[in-house]
């Protein structure tokens, strides 16, 4: 056997047991050996039950005295209901959702039981201590009872067919006869430095703590060595690999060294009306660095809501212009495509350099005019949606790609428009105003150089948001309505949810009808959703900015991109089922103006405490960055956006939150490896490019986009 091998050739394993692991992920001897313990159970002092105090997590060893099956006398409810005694104490546990004829055949008389969960007080009970729902296994009086008990007992995911008792005799087994296989690939500098246990030891000790690695403490904090030692190889395969990347497109892809006089820029300035921030002109430096540089630029801009993100793509569109060569910008919804071709498109006019946009929406005579002018290079900047992806769209000489919310588009969309340059790469600008915590930007993106703009222009002002139940909706609507009378505009934003786009739409519309028949006949409504045509969309936008609609009723078509200075009041229905950072971006469009302004998060009466928490840091932080963190934490960041990231491997052990210093400390180390590689023999370093190889697969050559 290799560490390849099915787990199903194990003794003990089989076919059906193999299927059921392979639910969970664990297909071969490797897999297993990285099949982590989601937390442990320290089982090597256990308190009797009559010890035990009520209100904390316990875990308790004794024998069945009885089991069946009772009715509530209240609302007539069945429950399983097992009594177990230690000799000194009796504790009962029930379960609302079982399985009659197995748990009566599970729990008999006299069998030796291990419960843990959270210990209650009952005092309606005749034994006063109960659990609910807590996890169970039974012990045999056997020898491998050892693996089970008298020690720090890892926990692992479980899935229906596999028990605890039986999914960790298979992982001992297996790391007891394959761990010490395992390849060391990390350099013995790295692991000395770091001090860093052998991975087989790590491997084991992560299962099956022993003195001196069994600290529980430690181990639920995922400080302790061993898990440390695999949180390191982890994040240290990945930005190895990022580092590779980086290495590889340099040297094999050949850029446009541009010239980076400021001629065009000193223009833009003069037609400016405010002053860039030094934010601004900090990031302008470092894009001017990169296009300099015969080799293609490949950075990443974040950027607040309203930090000035397009005035720094429109000066890196001159500086390509201004070198012979076309622009494109990428946005990924039609709205925010023509958000930014209203607005760049009078600048460039004034400078006398053309532009034009592309969609889905443009007519085919006018499309057909747009694409003959890219590929003759009359056409210096295009502006459009994934439209500019289109096998016939072809550019003269592309020298620049900027990519506006990046993240909203797959992986081979963002490959597909740099693959437009011809023979020579074309610089890439990725913009993103969804802030992303440095740890996230240095997993996803860590092949990126990465520029920050941390100031907002001057004037920007902020926003109080609140947090509202339904039960204050009549003072709400008369605040919207006074701040019409004012002269303010209002938007009233009920979040689109893609699983259920047609039931949501529905909802929106009736709620407008409503708005405008019942609650404000006397004011200028308009509705606005993503299933309008672009000319739609863009009709009622223009209203709306130009003050002939009070109150613009919307789905999340406005999360990104719509400019209008005098909406003053935004209101959020059903606030809790999005995420953070999208209700950071939506609460964005206000502010912009001169009039003090507001987010309301309108909740429905009953709020489960959890959401209450997380819609409560956006009302207490206009930091975007902040917020972020926060939705990461509570979310994961694979749902940081709402789907999954495309072009990554997934993390087994590290998180990037709680292991950010190890992540800062793994990337400085692969970076430096890859640029030792480059005047050394690469040869030298087989089993770690094997790992890296190992890690990413076919991912690897996806992060070329980003």
């Amino acid at each position: 056997m290799d560490l390849q091998t099915p787990l199903q050739y194990i003794k003990g394993v089989g076919p059906r047991k193999a299927a059921l692991f392979e639910r969970l992920g664990v297909r071969t001897l490797e897999d297993a050996c990285f099949f982590l313990p989601r937390r442990y159970e320290d089982r090597r002092h256990l308190k009797s039950i009559a010890q035990l105090e009520p209100g904390s997590p316990a875990t308790v060893v004794g024998e069945v005295q009885m089991a069946g099956v009772i009715t509530t006398s209240r609302l007539r409810k069945k429950i399983f209901q097992v009594v177990v005694s230690d000799g000194g104490g009796i504790v009962s546990a029930k379960w609302f959702k079982f399985q009659p004829q197995y748990m009566k055949q599970a729990f008999r008389k006299g069998r030796k039981v291990v419960l843990s969960g959270l210990l209650q007080q009952n005092g309606y009970s005749p034994w006063g201590k109960e659990m609910q729902h807590p996890e169970y296994e039974f012990l045999s009086g056997g020898a491998d009872d050892l693996i089970h008990c008298g020690r720090i007992v890892p926990v692992y995911p479980a899935t229906e067919g596999l028990s605890q008792r039986v999914i960790r005799r298979i992982i001992k087994q297996v790391i007891d006869e394959h761990a010490r296989r395992l390849p060391e690939v990390i350099p013995l500098f790295l692991r000395e430095k770091y001090q860093l246990p052998p991975l087989s030891e790590a491997v084991l000790q992560v299962h099956f703590p022993q003195p001196p690695y069994a600290d529980p403490e430690q181990l639920r904090q995922y400080a302790a060595p061993q898990q440390k030692r695999l949180i390191f190889e982890e994040l240290f395969l990945l930005q190895l690999g990022l580092a590779l990347r980086r290495r590889r497109l340099g040297g094999r892809n050949r850029g446009i060294a541009f010239d980076t006089g400021d001629e065009l820029l000193a223009r833009l300035y003069d037609l400016l009306p405010f002053a860039l921030t030094a934010a601004q002109r900090r990031v302008l430096e470092q894009i001017k660095a990169d296009m300099r540089r015969p080799r293609p630029m490949r950075r990443l801009l974040q950027g607040d809501v309203g930090s000035g993100k397009t005035v720094i793509a429109l000066a890196s569109i001159l500086l390509a212009v201004q070198n012979g060569c076309q622009a494109a910008i990428m946005a990924p919804t039609e709205i925010l495509a023509e958000q930014h071709y209203l607005k760049i498109h009078r600048l460039l006019e004034q400078m006398k350099i053309s532009s034009g946009f592309l969609s889905a929406s443009v007519s085919s005579r006018r499309k057909k005019e747009i694409l003959a002018q890219i590929a003759a290079g009359r056409l210096q900047v295009a502006i459009g949606t994934h439209s500019l992806l289109q096998r016939e769209v072809s550019f003269s000489r592309l020298g620049l790609v900027v990519v506006d919310e990046q993240h909203k588009f797959g992986v081979v969309q963002r490959l597909g428009l740099q693959q437009k340059g011809g023979g020579r790469q074309p610089h890439v600008l990725f913009m993103s105003a969804t802030p992303i915590p440095r740890s996230l930007a240095l997993t996803l993106y860590g092949d990126l150089s990465l520029s920050l703009l941390d100031e907002s222009p001057p004037g920007r002002r902020p926003v109080r948001t609140h947090l509202r139940d339904d039960s204050a909706r009549a003072k709400i609507y008369d605040f919207l309505r006074r701040e019409v009378k004012n002269g303010g505009q209002v938007y009233i934003v009920y979040p689109l949810v893609e699983e259920s786009e047609k039931l949501q739409l529905r909802a929106a519309s009736q709620m407008y009808e409503h708005l405008r028949r019942d609650i404000f006949p006397d004011l200028r409504l308009a509705l606005l959703h993503g299933r309008l045509t672009g000319e739609e969309k863009e009709r009622v936008m223009a209203q709306f900015a130009a003050g002939g609609i009070d109150v613009l009723v919307a789905t999340t078509v406005i999360e990104v991109g719509i400019d209008v200075p005098n909406a003053s009041i935004m209101l959020i229905e059903h606030p809790e089922r999005f995420g953070l950072s999208q209700l950071h971006q939506l609460r964005g469009r206000v502010g912009r103006g001169k009039r003090p302004s507001h987010c309301i998060l309108l909740t429905p009466p009953r709020l489960s405490q959890e959401a209450r928490q997380r819609l409560q840091v956006l009302a207490d932080s206009d930091d975007g960055f902040a917020v972020a963190e926060a939705d990461l934490r509570m979310r994961g960041p694979g749902d940081f956006w709402g789907t999954r990231q495309a072009g990554m491997p997934e993390l087994r052990v590290a998180n990037i939150l709680r292991d950010a210093a190890l992540l800062e400390a793994a990337r400085r180390e692969a970076f430096a490896l890859v640029e030792d590689m480059v005047s050394s023999n690469e040869s030298a370093y087989g089993a770690l490019l094997a790992a890296v190889e190992r890690k990413w697969g076919d991912k690897l050559a996806l992060a070329a986009a980003g």
